[in-house]
């Protein structure tokens, strides 16, 4: 597959190299033939920005700009976080509202998903909790935001 547009499905873009990704959905997993930075790229354009726009959005809403917090799609609350810098090609994403829990496994960290999918990613637990505490605050600023309220 070339192409790929994030849904409500999608648990994780799992980088590859990069010119390939895995993805992660609810009941499979496949490859796609491309960047994990440009199928979050492509993503952001099929529900009408750019990632750049979306990364000035969450620093507006919170005040992160280094591995902010994406809002994919905004009525659906469909927000992805990076496990490293966007710059970097082993980085991948992975989606907020599908975590069930995580746990340390040695050096590195495993996401155990609401449908009992686990992935492990070689990033710190510390890591991970922050990009967790991070993006659960942007998805307050936008609950927020979409209820009327102001947030600083």
């Amino acid at each position: 597959m070339d192409r790929y547009e994030i849904n409500d499905k999608t648990l994780a873009i799992v980088a590859c190299n990069e010119h390939l990704s895995k993805v992660y959905e609810d009941d499979q997993s496949f490859y796609v033939h491309n960047s994990s930075k440009q199928i979050m790229e492509d993503s952001c354009n099929y529900f009408g920005s750019s990632l750049e726009g979306r990364r000035k959005g969450t620093e507006s809403l919170i005040g992160i700009n280094y591995k902010a917090p994406i809002i994919v799609e905004e009525s659906r609350e469909i927000i992805f976080f990076p496990t490293s810098s966007l710059r970097n090609v082993d980085n991948s994403w992975i989606s907020l509202n599908h975590i069930d829990k995580y746990y340390k496994s040695g050096k590195d960290i495993t996401i155990l998903f609401k449908n009992k999918i686990t992935i492990r990613f070689p990033i710190s637990y510390g890591v991970l909790d922050n990009q967790v505490l991070r993006s659960t605050r942007l998805e307050s600023a936008l609950r927020s935001r979409k209820n009327g309220k102001k947030t600083f």
